[in-house]
This record gives structure tokens, C-alpha cells and sequence, in this order.
């Protein structure tokens, strides 16, 4: 992380804070933020000059003030956000993050000593897709984890993508070309399990009528993954802790352990911690497991990668963004998806095939409000006449769709109105509409 840059102002400073740029072409830079006026943009002349050319020559101004910063967006061309949403003007606090282009910005304490995780700046990792801060802050930790050879632990939701994720981080190591061995404890009938991971010799139980070799020798200079650890049998457990602390296994019937060499990614829906407490797992290998681990975040904590995910699925099936509907995305954008990743996945393939009847019905929003994992749209919007509760909806899309559109493309309408399969002239009238178009000559 760079050295703070300080930015002096006349007077005492009141408000002890900084300004930390946590993405984009400035990730790692922080400022001081005195009590005073600043401006920030791509220009010279500003107090913060950004290097993203996402973002307007005067971009935002920042009052700050004894007891919070004020951010005014002076007009800028792609606007300015927090939480997803696009302002004109805010209050800010520490912690809050406000994007500009492909630039994040994070209000901290000044003598805050935290090491702010960096963003990655890809949008993929593998096969798992993002652009969400939640996101980057995952494929950060991924390309760290990645090219060492120590074992990770998964964490997530069914359908947040564990299994993309571990074959990603076996592909990015230098195991990659090794083999990638996947065992699903939660498919597999207990009394064969151990067989499964360790092998057995010729006569070690009924129907054992060859030796085998079990999934950690099969894996040799690769990588297992244990899909649904949490499962593993009480009794197998030791036996997994072993493999994972002295790289030993002994198959099922045999006398003698084998040195394996392979690397062991696991993953769990379940809080593991919670099942050390109840005695369903054992506490030393929760922690032999969990020395590196990860989380996947749910859709619903990443709705703003919705439009990329949809578009990521339309590719893989061969088909134009225009494949679908801007009612049918405004309609995706609003479901909670509690199937995650593989629910959206599915339903825009059904979709694609069988027509609109397939989306899922929308659920009611809980006491007429929307609360973590309601579905995001405004109870005032469901009181409106259908028509312009619809065209709303529309709009917000468009607005979310466009801007990441733009930003993806660093503001190259050709490449925009190709990627979206659109005219130009169209996409510069949808940009227009929406306050997206470039005051300073660019997109």
C-alpha cells in the first residue's frame, strides 16, 4: 500500500479521517482528509487525482466536517455510488465506500492500522464471475491462496459456486495440470466412503475383489476436493486429519501407510463451527481445515452481479445478450435467489428455451418491506398502476445494466453496442436517458 499522500487545508483539523482507494488504477493510495473542501477527479488540478479514465475530470466534491464528509457529485457522466445506488449528494461516515468508475473509495479513521484487503481487478476467477466488491475481494484472496500448495477450506451456500471455486484454485496452482479428484461425501453411502478416500486391497470386504486406490493416491501431484465435508463421517475423521498433517493414507484391509502427494481443498454449507459445539466434528481437524479459507458470498448480498452473471450464462449457451428481455432482466435483478448462482443459471436457460412462463414467481415482500434477501424492489414502486410500476423497474435496469456496460468497456461506445448487441446510436440515445453520457467527450 503506498505512503498517505497529505493534503493540508487552513484551519485545525477537526475530523481525523482518510480517504483509502480500495480498487481501480489508484488501489493501495490513501489521503488525509482535513477539515476543508476537496475535489475528485481524472484532472491535475484536482486535490485527489484519480488515473481512471471511468471517472469525470471533476468527478466529487467532499466537504468535510466536524462530525461527517458531505460527497456532491458534480455532474459526473457515469454518477457516483454507494451501496449500488447512485447519489447526488451524501453523508459519509467511516466505512462507507463510494465507487467512481472502476475506483472504490473507503472513509476510515486516520490512525486506523487495518490493512484494507485490495480488490482484485478481474471480474472472473475460473468460472466463477463478479465485479461486485464482494466479489473482488474473494478472487483477491483466491490469487493469493492459489499458486501455494497448503489446503483450503470453502465456505458457502448451496449454489454459490464451491466446486467452480476449487477447481479454479486447482487450475491456478502449479498442480494444475496434476489430475483434480472429486469426492461428494453428501453422494456417497457411508459404508463406502472410506473405501472411496484411502482404497482398499483385494479381499477387504465383500465385492473388494481387486486392489483399489483411493481418491488422495488417485490425486497424485493434483488435487482432491472434498465436496461436503461437513458429512465426513465421526469415525473417518481422525483418519482425514492424518492425510491432512503427515500426507499418509492405509487402504481399507491393508497393513502398511503410503506417502500421497496432492493437495486437499474442502467445502462446507454448513457452519462447521457450530458442529464442533454439537460434537459433530472434530475440533482439531476444523482447524487443520480451516488455516486458509474462504467465503463465497450469496446472490443476494451481490445483486449488482447479477447483469454480468446473465450475460456470462448467455455466452456459454451461445446466445446474444438480446436474448432476453429488458422486462425479463429488470425481473431477474429483483428475485432473491435463494438457489444462488445455480439457480439464476438455470432459470435463464430455461428461459431461453421455453419463454418467460419460466421465471419463478416472485415472493411477497415480508410485511410489505424489504429486508436481507427480500427481493429489491420498493414497496412504493408495488403500489404503483402496473404499467409504471413496470417501466420503473425498466429503468432501473437499464440504468445498472448500462452503467457496467460502459465501465466494462472504458467508455468505448463500438465495443459497448457490440457486447450488448445493439446500435450505436441506440446505446448513445439509452446513455442520454439515463445521465450516463460523457460531458468530457469520451462515452
Amino acid at each position: 500500500m503506498g505512503a498517505t499522500v497529505p493534503l493540508h487545508r487552513a484551519g485545525p483539523a477537526q475530523l481525523r479521517l482518510k480517504l483509502l482507494v480500495i480498487s481501480g488504477p489508484d488501489a493501495g493510495r490513501s489521503y488525509s482528509l482535513e477539515h476543508g473542501e476537496y475535489t475528485v477527479g481524472k484532472a491535475p488540478t484536482c486535490d485527489i487525482a484519480l488515473n481512471d479514465k471511468t471517472i469525470s475530470r471533476q468527478h466529487l466534491k467532499l466537504q468535510v466536517h466536524q462530525e461527517h464528509v458531505l460527497a456532491v457529485d458534480l455532474e459526473s457522466r457515469n454518477g457516483s455510488f454507494c451501496e449500488g445506488l447512485r447519489f447526488s449528494q451524501l453523508e459519509l461516515r467511516a466505512g462507507s465506500v463510494v465507487t467512481l468508475g472502476t475506483t472504490e473509495l473507503k472513509v476510515v479513521p486516520e490512525d486506523t492500522r487495518e490493512r484494507s484487503l485490495l480488490l482484485s481487478a478481474r471480474e472472473s476467477f475460473g468460472a466463477l464471475v463478479g465485479s461486485s466488491r464482494r466479489m473482488r475481494e474473494v478472487f483477491t484472496l483466491l490469487e493469493r491462496m492459489a499458486p501455494g500448495g497448503s489446503d483450503v477450506l470453502i465456505q458457502g451456500e448451496t449454489g454459490t459456486g464451491k466446486e467452480l471455486c476449487a477447481e479454479a484454485l486447482h487450475q491456478e496452482s502449479k498442480r494444475g495440470k496434476g489430475p483434480f479428484i472429486i469426492v461428494d461425501l453428501a453422494g456417497i453411502a457411508p459404508s463406502l466412503i472410506e473405501s472411496e478416500l484411502f482404497g482398499h486391497v483385494k479381499g477387504a470386504f465383500t465385492g473388494a475383489q481387486s486392489d483399489r486406490a483411493g481418491a488422495f493416491e488417485r490425486a497424485s501431484g493434483g488435487t482432491v476436493f472434498l465436496d461436503e465435508v461437513g458429512e465426513l463421517p465421526l469415525d473417518l475423521q481422525p483418519r482425514l486429519l492424518r492425510v491432512l498433517e503427515r500426507r499418509q493414507v492405509k487402504r481399507v484391509g491393508a497393513n502398511d501407510y503410503r506417502t500421497v502427494d496432492m493437495r486437499v481443498v474442502a467445502a462446507t454449507h454448513v457452519d462447521l463451527e457450530g458442529a464442533v459445539k454439537a460434537g459433530k466434528f472434530r475440533r482439531d481437524l476444523f482447524h487443520r481445515l480451516a488455516v486458509l479459507r474462504v467465503t463465497l458470498p450469496p446472490l443476494r448480498e451481490r445483486p449488482e452481479d447479477i447483469p454480468l452473471l446473465v450475460d456470462t450464462v448467455l455466452g456459454r449457451m451461445g446466445k446474444p445478450p438480446s436474448a432476453l428481455s429488458a422486462q425479463t432482466r429488470a425481473l431477474l435483478t429483483q428475485y432473491p435467489w435463494p438457489g444462488n448462482v445455480r439457480e439464476l443459471r438455470n432459470v435463464v436457460e430455461q428461459v431461453v428455451n421455453l419463454g418467460e412462463e419460466a421465471l419463478p414467481e416472485m415472493p411477497p415482500l415480508p410485511g410489505g418491506e424489504g429486508g436481507p434477501g427480500a427481493p429489491r424492489t420498493a414497496t412504493a414502486e408495488m403500489e404503483l398502476p402496473f404499467k409504471e410500476a413496470k417501466e420503473r423497474l425498466i429503468e432501473g435496469f437499464e440504468r445498472d445494466y448500462l452503467k457496467g456496460l460502459i465501465e466494462r468497456c472504458e467508455g468505448n461506445i463500438s465495443r459497448a453496442s457490440r457486447e450488448a448487441g445493439i446500435d450505436r446510436v441506440y446505446l448513445r440515445k439509452l446513455l442520454r436517458k439515463h445521465g450516463l453520457e460523457d460531458r468530457d467527450g469520451g462515452a
